[in-house]
């Protein structure tokens, strides 16, 4: 009993959780904290009445934006309609047969009627939807649902969800990721729990997050980023526990050929960050007194306050000295983490035995697979995602030309989604025309020095043509 009390605890939502809000075919990752309200969909919500309960929970927005637990008595009294008719060959769009207008509808809102009884009154004051079809007064029914309908599914974020939200709402931060393609992926490149994978995106972090949810927490992920830093918005919507964080590296890209090369230094300090902090720094002092100066000028025609203000002027001074050396020591120890980061993802890669690829980006895909396939041991899997195959095609090329890969694909993902109703099942008639390109393959050993016994290869000796003898 204890132990199914248990399993319970984990899907309820807790303060502080990471979950993703519902409304038809919108999501948005929020987090869960006491008293802030977040909006969505043009609405201000209060998440406090949603912890403890389970999560796929459907509530309903009061009056203030609080959530109540939506009841499950859904009986569909409104669409009990006792007459319909046989086709809709007759019914014209005019716009006419709807009485009621938009300010009654806000009216009704106001009046703090439900969305059934709202609903029930379109119905009412319709002229045509006695004479359409039980399908089409169905869809009527249906469309004014999810136009009129205040509820709000709180979800627990999971990778397809994840992906959905930002394909659906900013396509152009993923790169135009869909879902499907990304589940190809993560099976092509075999990420599993203990794996080494590598990972190069500019996804918003949402591809480094399936992999990193994929693998459990255990095993080791080293993100390539380009840049000054990685960026991670999408890893922050899953909600990670801290541990599923002690497994994740990070490495520039810019120093995979310094580290191929052997010429990495990790101990030496970052020179393009020391020579910021020291620009930043310069732009403060300068700035400061010419503040202090501005704010003094009025006061030396009085001697009295000028006495007095030597006083305030060097405690001042002495507050902004300990300022700068507090700053100046988190600068120091920031440099510090950020070289002992560096440090471990350089070991880590240093033995050249990672188990899988991942890359997913708007760059030019054709040198960061060259650069970063030499860091996989033979047999392994890599996957390179794009939204346009020319690129891709490029990288296969380039692959079959000096080898070290068997098994190349090019592939494309087509998603066709359906409506499943009785009497009419159909593909929908909106759907994403491309999910993207994928290339894979697997990794060989290349071994381009010849045996020092074996002779040249010859050429076979051409065959001596038979010559008549000439009678004398």
């Amino acid at each position: 009993m204890a132990h199914s009390e248990d399993n319970g605890y984990e899907y309820r939502i807790k303060e502080g959780d990471h979950v993703v809000l519902k409304r038809g075919d919108v999501y948005k990752a929020v987090q869960i904290q006491r008293k802030k309200k977040v909006i969505f969909e043009k609405q201000w919500i209060l998440l406090d009445n949603v912890v403890g309960h389970l999560y796929s929970t459907t509530f309903e927005v009061a009056s203030g934006g609080s959530l109540q637990p939506k009841e499950d008595k859904e009986t569909e009294s409104s669409t009990d309609v006792k007459v319909a008719g046989t086709d809709n060959r007759n019914i014209v769009d005019d716009g006419k047969s709807q009485k009621l207008t938009r300010d009654d509808i806000e009216t009704m809102k106001e009046q703090g009627l439900t969305d059934k009884e709202i609903i029930k009154q379109l119905i009412d004051n319709s002229a045509t939807f006695s004479n359409k079809t039980g399908y089409a007064q169905d869809k009527y029914i249906k469309k004014k649902k999810k136009k009129y309908e205040n509820t709000v599914m709180v979800l627990k974020p999971t990778c397809r969800i994840i992906a959905m939200m930002y394909h659906g709402r900013e396509p152009g931060k993923i790169c135009h990721l869909r879902y499907d393609t990304l589940a190809q992926m993560l099976t092509l490149a075999n990420v599993h729990a203990g794996s080494k994978v590598l990972v190069f995106e500019t996804c918003a972090g949402l591809v480094l997050g399936a992999i990193m949810e994929r693998m459990g927490g255990y095993g080791s992920v080293i993100q390539m980023y380009p840049g000054d830093g990685p960026v991670r918005a999408g890893v922050e919507c899953f909600g990670f526990p801290t541990h599923f964080h002690d497994m994740l590296h990070e490495f520039p890209i810019c120093h995979v050929n310094a580290l191929l090369a052997g010429t990495l230094d990790t101990g030496a300090k970052d020179p393009t960050a020391e020579e910021k902090q020291l620009r930043v720094a310069a732009v403060e002092e300068q700035n400061q007194p010419e503040a202090e100066q501005q704010e003094g000028s009025p006061e030396e025609e009085n001697m009295v306050s000028n006495t007095s203000d030597d006083g305030g002027r060097g405690q001042e001074k002495l507050e902004k000295e300990k300022r700068q050396e507090a700053k100046a020591q988190e600068r120091k120890v920031k440099l510090e983490e950020k070289r002992r980061k560096l440090a471990a993802a350089a070991t880590l890669l240093e033995g050249r035995n990672a188990d899988g690829l991942v890359i997913a980006s708007h760059f030019h895909p054709y040198s960061v697979l060259l650069g970063l396939l030499k860091f996989l041991s033979p047999s392994r899997p890599f996957v390179v995602f794009s939204q346009y195959k020319e690129t891709l095609i490029e990288c296969y090329t380039k692959l079959k030309e000096q080898g070290g890969a068997i098994n190349l694909m090019l592939t494309d993902t087509w998603l066709r989604q359906y409506q499943v109703l009785p009497d009419r099942t159909h593909p929908l008639l909106l759907m994403s025309g491309g999910g993207g390109y994928v290339l894979s393959g697997t990794t060989v050993a290349t071994d381009h020095s010849k045996p020092a016994g074996s002779p040249p290869a010859e050429e076979p000796a051409p065959k001596r043509q038979k010559v008549k003898d000439s009678e004398g």
